[in-house]
Order: structure tokens, then sequence, then C-alpha cells
């Protein structure tokens, strides 16, 4: 078991905090999104509230190791000097003499905000020498940034090997919550997969394979599994390369006894263009037309599936649904998903925007933070970040 932020004293001590603050700013460097923030509160306050100093670094955007104030988190201290009534400082770096200064200067109950890990190209390479600069900054490392926590950074990796550690508060819930869920659900089982590509969600796909009861497969990955199957797919996406790990799929779960549920209908176009007219196709898709959305009597045959499953893991959009017209199965989903009343596990970055557009999240067991991250954990796999954090 890893040490938690419960399990380590921080009374008097200076603790050097990772977040995901990768917040989505408009072109005058307003928040749009406040939501990694807010996340981030709880364990924030909790280390404040017992008497520690707090020194926080994040990254925000891809500035490439190179200083670019459109990525800069100042917008991101003024929200925070807001939220915890002004007790907050910025430093206009993440190392140097500066920056170990203020930290060292800071009181107990009070937060200095470093700029951007990611104006150094050393935060990316996992450097030794850069991850050594920002662990002289504090006595104590909590990780708390689980969107990053499948990436080798030196802030959210190099640095836990130099400093006593623990994870905080939304890295602990998420991979409770993930894990619980995959690991010992409430049956029936229902996993939901979309996306484009089956080659981005072969270790999810085999996982799944091992745990679910049913799994129901939408969003272009869908027309690899047609293929496999002898349906025509038209001039829909397909990963030929991964015809044959589809069908070893197929062959898997049919051993198993778990129901993979397919497309019988979608909404194809000729062209893929938000302004694309959609026509409704049944069966053999004709060469010229590609599918873009699951058609109205697949949606009807998943939300069945959805409304007898317990538990519920969702990933990956089930069309193009950044298109208003291709939309549809998609958020008829997410409608079903806010609707459920037993744990819904929903991650992805797309499944997670897409879940957002349609309403209210809040009855949901488990909406995830981390793209990446939570793929990786989906799948069965560990994250190199939490790994290296010392154990109880």
């Amino acid at each position: 078991m890893k040490q938690t932020i419960k399990d380590i004293d921080v009374n008097g001590k200076r603790v050097l905090l990772r977040v995901d603050f990768n917040v989505p700013l408009d072109e005058n460097g307003v928040i749009t999104d406040a939501t990694r923030i807010n996340m981030e509160l709880p364990t924030i306050k909790y280390l404040l509230m017992h008497n520690a100093s707090l020194v926080i670094c994040s990254h925000l955007g891809r500035p490439d190791g190179e200083v670019n104030k459109k990525y800069s988190l100042f917008p991101v201290a003024k929200y925070l000097v807001k939220e915890l009534v002004g007790r907050v400082f910025f430093a206009n770096d993440c190392i140097g003499e500066d920056v170990e200064n203020k930290a060292k200067s800071l009181k107990p109950g009070e937060v200095l905000l470093l700029e951007n890990v990611r104006f150094h190209k050393e935060e990316e390479e996992n450097d030794p020498v850069f991850a050594s600069k920002l662990a002289k900054l504090a006595d104590i490392y909590i990780n708390d940034a689980f969107g990053t926590a499948h990436r080798k950074h030196a802030s959210t990796y190099g640095v836990a090997k130099l400093l006593p550690s623990a994870v905080g508060f939304l890295m602990g819930k998420e991979i409770t919550a993930i894990k619980g869920v995959i690991d010992n659900p409430e049956r029936p089982l229902v996993a939901i997969l979309g996306g484009a590509k089956v080659s981005d969600k072969i270790p999810l796909l085999n996982n799944f394979v091992n745990k679910c009861d049913t799994l129901l497969i939408g969003g272009g990955m869908a027309f690899t599994f047609l293929k496999a199957n002898g349906v025509k797919v038209g001039s829909s996406l397909v990963d030929d390369e991964k015809i044959e790990v589809a069908k070893e799929i197929l062959a898997k779960a049919k051993e198993r006894g778990v129901k993979v549920v397919l497309p019988v209908d979608y909404l194809c176009s000729k062209e893929f263009s938000p302004n694309a007219k959609g026509v409704r196709v049944k069966g053999d898709i004709p060469e010229g037309l590609q599918g873009l959305d699951i058609g109205k009597t697949t949606i009807k045959i998943f939300l069945k599936e959805i409304k007898n499953a317990n538990s519920i893991i969702w990933n990956g959009p089930l069309g193009v649904f950044e298109f208003k017209g291709f939309a549809k199965g998609t958020t008829e989903i997410a409608k079903a998903i806010i609707k459920f009343k037993g744990k819904a596990i929903v991650g992805g970055g797309d499944s997670v925007a897409a879940i957002n557009k349609v309403g209210d999240t809040a009855s949901i067991y488990h909406v995830s933070s981390g793209g990446g991250a939570s793929l990786k954990l989906m799948s069965g796999e560990s994250l190199p970040c939490v790994e290296i954090i010392s154990n109880k």
C-alpha cells in the first residue's frame, strides 16, 4: 500500500505538491473551466489546516521547454488567491535561488505557486538535476496529479525518489474508484468502448474481456470488429492491421462467456465534415459511405444493456460527437449514465468532455480527471508515478 496524505506528518513542514492545473484559458488568459483546480482544493486545504507551508507545481499546455507567457500559471495563482483568501504567492520560475528563498520564507498556512514546470525541457526529460532542484524546495513530496501519473517526468517521478512521499486525495480517489469497479464490481459489469482506433485500446480490450460481463463497442473502432465479423463497412475507418487482433478478442470473449455487442445500424455520410448529411444504414455499408455514429436501433440496444447493468465503465465516444449531426449516440449514452443508479466510471478525455456537455455529472460515481492515466489503470497496468511513492 502506498503512503497517503493522512499517513504523513506535515505539521510545520514544507510540502511540494504536484497537481494538474492544466486548465483551459481564453485568449485573454482567463480560466474558462476551473474544474481541475477545484478538484485539488480538498488536498490543498487539508495540508494548510495541518500547519504545512505549501509549494505547488504543475504544468499547463505544451510550451515545449521554452518560456511562453501564453502558458503561464499566473491566472491560476489569481484564482487560488480568491479560494484561499489571499495566502498565495507566485514565483516567476520553478527552480533557482529566488524560488528557493521564497519557499524558505513561507509560513505555515501559506502557498507558493511555481511557474509552469514545462518551461524547462528538463521536466519532460525527467532530468535528475532538475528534479533535485525541485526537491530542494521542500521536506515532503505529495503527488496529486493523476492526469500525469503515467508519465515519468521530473516533477511527477524524479522528485519522488528524493523526498518522503505520499499520494493526495484526488490521486487516491481515482485509483480506489477505478480499480474498485474493475476488480470488484457489482455485476453485471458493462463496459462501453468507443473512440477511433483499436490499436489505442488493445490492452483495455484484453483487460475488459477478462473482467466484464458485457462489452458494447461503438465509435470508429467498431468497424474493425465488424469487418472481422464479415460485415461490409464501406469507407468507414478501419484498422486493417488489427483485424486479426479483433478476431482474437471476439474469440476470447466467446470462450469466457462475455457478451460483445456491436452496432447493427449506423449514421453514415459521404464526407467527413461538420456539415455532412447523415444517412441511416442497417447491416452492410455501401462503398462511398462512412459510418460516423451508431444508429437508432443500436442506441436502443446499448441503452437496454445499460439499464440491466449494476456497474458501468465508459471510455471513448460512440461517434464523431464533435459534429452536431453525429452526436446522438454519444449524447444518449451520456444521458443514460448520468441517470444510472449503480457505480459508473467515465474515463478518457473525449468521454468526459462529451458527458460534461450533456448535463450535471454530480450523480455519477466517478468521472476521471485523467485521460491517458485512466486508460492505463483501466487496462490493468500500473502507473509509474504511483509505484515510486513511498510505501506505508
